[in-house]
């Protein structure tokens, strides 16, 4: 015969139970007003209540900003850098451009990470306080194959500007087309300034007769360095003939480096020469009224001999 039997509770365990129900419930009464004012006031901070901070939505956008944000670029192309990316922008292009002087995508980085600021400003009064220098800086010409009119620089008299511009393209293989336009100088006048160094760099090639070869480009360099004092130019003309060899070495220093530094100390501003309109004048005249002397023997020929001698 089955006995049904019941779980009887014991009365101690009834009082416990009772207890540890009153005891939670009266933790909850102490503690509810300081949990609700701490969940108040954390909103009220935030704004999300009646009570509006001025500066709460400003912070909280300021903190969710991110801490590398780029600025706003300034010109047009303009690529704005923060201060470690313009070191690091300097130390990779200084290695690539001398380990390799032939790739011109670090040759245009170095020569814009070293364009310190204070020397722009420089070149800048240089062009304000010349008439020529300030209406450059006004009509901001560029030079293109388009601006330039190759074809008709080609019917020009071998004796012109104009014609011996064209002829050193010609020979180099080179074209006005290939001038990178400036990115990572912030200001938008002196990123200018060095956008037109930058151009009429093939006309300091031309009237000095000097090729693209390396000996040629630096010797170019430290006549840019002794007129024009940018720093990437001096460093071209300190470090590059670490790559020569000792004849090239000995030919540099005691033929083109004693011209390019008398030369580029005594004559006229680079800079103030408003080239495109110099093109039909003679070569020889132009140099004159730069105060420049008769360039050095042709350095293609010069090596052609050493060749012969060797």
């Amino acid at each position: 015969m089955l006995t049904s039997t019941r779980l009887v509770r014991h009365p101690a365990h009834r009082r416990t139970f009772i207890l540890s129900v009153l005891g939670i419930g009266a933790l909850k009464s102490v503690f509810a007003p300081f949990v609700e004012s701490t969940a108040l006031a954390t909103q009220m901070e935030r704004g999300e209540l009646h009570y509006k901070n001025a500066n709460t939505e400003l912070n909280l956008a300021k903190s969710e900003e991110p801490w590398l944000k780029r600025p706003e670029p300034n010109y047009l192309g303009h690529v704005p850098l923060h201060s470690a990316e313009k070191l690091a922008l300097f130390v990779g292009s200084a290695v690539g451009a001398f380990f390799h002087p032939e790739r011109n995508e670090f040759i245009v980085a170095l020569g814009e990470s070293t364009a310190i600021t204070s020397v722009l400003k420089k070149l800048r009064r240089e062009m304000l306080a010349n008439p020529t220098g300030r209406r450059i800086l006004r009509e901001r010409p560029r030079m293109t194959s388009t601006s330039l009119n190759l074809e008709h620089l080609r019917s020009l008299p071998a004796s012109t500007l104009g014609n011996t511009y064209i002829q050193w393209l010609d020979s180099e293989g080179v074209s006005p087309d290939t001038r990178e336009a400036v990115k990572y100088i912030d200001d938008e006048e002196l990123a200018y300034v060095f956008q037109r160094y930058r151009e009429c760099h093939d006309f300091y090639h031309a009237i000095t007769g000097l090729p693209i070869i390396l000996e040629g480009e630096i010797t170019v360099k430290c006549f840019e360095f002794a007129n024009l004092g940018l720093p990437f130019a001096g460093m071209g003309a300190v470090f590059a003939p670490l790559r020569l060899k000792q004849p090239q070495l000995k030919r540099l220093l005691g033929v083109y480096y004693p011209w390019a530094i008398k030369n580029g100390l005594n004559g006229q501003s680079l800079i103030n020469v408003y080239w495109e309109e110099c093109l039909e004048m003679d070569t020889g005249e132009l140099r004159k009224l730069l105060g420049f002397e008769e360039p050095p023997p042709d350095l293609r020929q010069m090596r052609r001999l050493q060749k012969a001698k060797a």
